[in-house]
């Protein structure tokens, strides 16, 4: 196993039972003796997670439960997105196939799987949001967004000169998905619409 570049404690690996102890799964060799299409490959996953005690361990269960091979993990504590969680990379190895696998068990159990493998968030957009935003409740509004799964909200700029309980805006910064930007923007329509909020989109030369 690669060094963790965390420094994240022994035993949040070692529980998994990934140090060391490759799984039958990933040898090439299926469960009647044959041999697996395609052998194991090293897959990364950009999760979030909130800030709590024991949220990391849980959020590895997954991975070695569905035959993941944990290889390192990346957890970065000084850094939040802008819901206020925390960003975790984690690398491992496996099939194509349990790849997957694990990334539907990890959204399964509630995990907020930012990038999975080689999906990228490749295209960009600026939105301004205006209305009550903070008496509609904003972080549900970005938690939302999130689980559109077609875009990541990469950053927030709120401006509430009125104090909370007026019309405030919001810039987001949305990182769309390849060719899934219309998808991303429908999902802020439809919610903006809900919460009676107004949307300006997209916005183009503006640093977000």
């Amino acid at each position: 196993m690669s060094d963790r570049r965390d420094g994240a404690p022994e035993t949040a690996l070692d529980a998994e039972g990934a140090a060391g102890e490759p799984d039958p799964a990933d040898s090439g060799a299926s469960p009647d003796g044959g041999h697996a299409s395609t052998a194991p490959s090293t897959h990364t996953v950009r999760l979030e997670l909130v800030d709590e005690p024991g949220q990391l361990l849980a959020a590895l269960h997954p991975i070695a439960d569905n035959g993941g091979n944990l290889l390192s993990i990346y957890h970065e504590r000084g850094n939040k997105t802008p819901r206020g969680r925390i960003p975790v990379e984690v690398d491992f190895e496996a099939t194509p196939e349990r790849f997957e696998e694990i990334v539907d068990a990890l959204r399964s159990e509630g995990v907020n799987v930012m990038q999975a493998g080689t999906e990228r968030y490749a295209e960009e957009v600026t939105i301004l949001l205006f209305g009550h935003l903070i008496d509609t409740d904003l972080s549900d509004t970005l938690s939302r967004i999130e689980a559109c799964e077609s875009a990541s909200v990469a950053d927030v700029s709120l401006a509430a000169p009125q104090g909370t309980e007026e019309v405030s805006s919001a810039r987001l910064r949305l990182e769309a998905r390849a060719g899934e930007t219309d998808a991303a923007l429908a999902a802020v329509r439809e919610l903006a619409d809900e919460k009676e909020l107004r949307v300006v989109e997209p916005l183009t030369g503006v640093d977000a």
